[in-house]
């Protein structure tokens, strides 16, 4: 009989743990996301921890407090399905008018099909990610407690 990948126990052990620890794993994921997020927000708002960056004054004052309290909710885990949902929005959004519409004179096919080539990947990962979480909601580990 050929061995399978099915067939190793070792795997299937570490596997199974990390299954199990599925809710933990979920909050970490919404937890690191909107900490990420949220810091995009400071440096918008507050020029920190880098300077704000040369961008329309509506992407300041609309993205950055989406950014900053939308982040720290999601976090937090309060109001986490209306703020998840709403960064998503705004992170479909940039990638659309900010990666993948706003494109050079020459640029070719490759800009707008590629979100490696226009430097969406950031903004496409972030949209995603906060959909998830925005159908899945605040899970363990948050102060509006686990709405699954």
């Amino acid at each position: 009989m050929q061995a399978t990948h099915n067939d190793s126990p070792g795997r299937d052990a570490m596997l199974d743990s990390l299954k199990n620890r599925q809710p933990q794993t979920y909050a970490a994921m919404r937890i690191v996301a909107g900490f990420l997020f949220l810091w995009h927000g400071a440096q918008k708002l507050l020029g920190f921890p880098l300077e704000a960056p040369e961008v329309p004054a509506a992407t300041l004052y609309i993205a950055g407090p989406i950014e900053l309290i939308g982040g720290a909710l999601i976090v937090l885990g309060l109001y986490t399905r209306y703020a998840a949902f709403l960064a998503s929005g705004l992170m479909a959004a940039a990638y659309f008018i900010g990666h993948m519409f706003r494109a050079p004179e020459d640029a070719d096919i490759l800009h707008y099909v590629f979100p490696l080539v226009n430097r969406g990947e950031l903004a496409a990962l972030f949209c995603f990610v906060f959909l998830y979480i925005a159908a899945k909601g605040n899970g363990t580990c948050s102060l509006g407690g686990d709405e699954d």
